[in-house]
C-alpha cells in the first residue's frame, strides 16, 4: 500500500486535484465575499466580526495554498494548511446536519450550491485523506521547489 501512496504520478495527481479543487473555491469565494459572509453566518457558529474576517481572508489562504500546492512549494506545509481547513469543514458542516439545518455548504462560495449533507462531509473526508497522504509522503515530482 506505502508503494502506490509513495507512487510520485499517484501523489502528482493528487497534488494537483488537491490545488485545482482549492483554488477553484478560493476564486469563487473571493469573487463575492458578500456571499460567503452570508453562507459562513448561516452556520450560526461564529460572531459577526469572526464571519466578515473569515469571508475575507480564507479565500486568499486557500487561494496561496492551492498555487504552491499546484506548482509543488512547500507541499507538506501546505498540505497542512489545506487538511486544517478540510478538518474544520467537516466538523463545521457536521455540525450543521446534527442541528438540521438545510443550508448552502458555502464550499464554492455561491456558484455551486451545495447542501449540507453526508456527501459534502464525504467529499471533504476524501481530500483530507488526499492532503494527509501529502503529508505522510510529499510531492517533489514536476515540482518548482529545490530537489533534495
Amino acid at each position: 500500500m506505502n508503494k502506490l501512496l509513495g507512487n510520485k504520478y499517484f501523489l502528482l495527481a493528487g497534488r494537483i486535484v488537491l490545488a485545482f479543487v482549492f483554488i477553484f473555491a478560493a476564486i469563487s469565494k473571493a469573487a463575492d465575499p458578500e456571499g460567503f459572509a452570508k453562507a459562513i453566518s448561516n452556520y450560526k457558529l461564529f460572531p459577526i466580526f469572526l464571519t466578515n474576517i473569515f469571508a475575507i481572508i480564507l479565500p486568499w489562504i486557500e487561494l496561496v495554498s492551492g498555487i504552491l500546492l499546484l506548482f509543488g512549494i512547500y507541499v507538506k506545509e501546505n498540505s497542512v494548511i489545506i487538511s486544517g481547513m478540510l478538518f474544520v469543514f467537516i466538523i463545521a458542516i457536521s455540525i450543521s446536519l446534527a442541528r438540521g439545518l438545510d443550508i448552502d455548504c458555502g464550499c464554492f462560495g455561491t456558484v455551486e450550491g451545495a447542501k449540507v449533507g453526508i456527501q459534502k462531509i464525504l467529499e471533504n473526508i476524501g481530500l483530507l485523506i488526499l492532503g494527509l497522504i501529502l503529508i505522510k509522503f510529499d510531492s517533489k515530482f514536476l515540482s518548482l521547489s529545490r530537489q533534495d
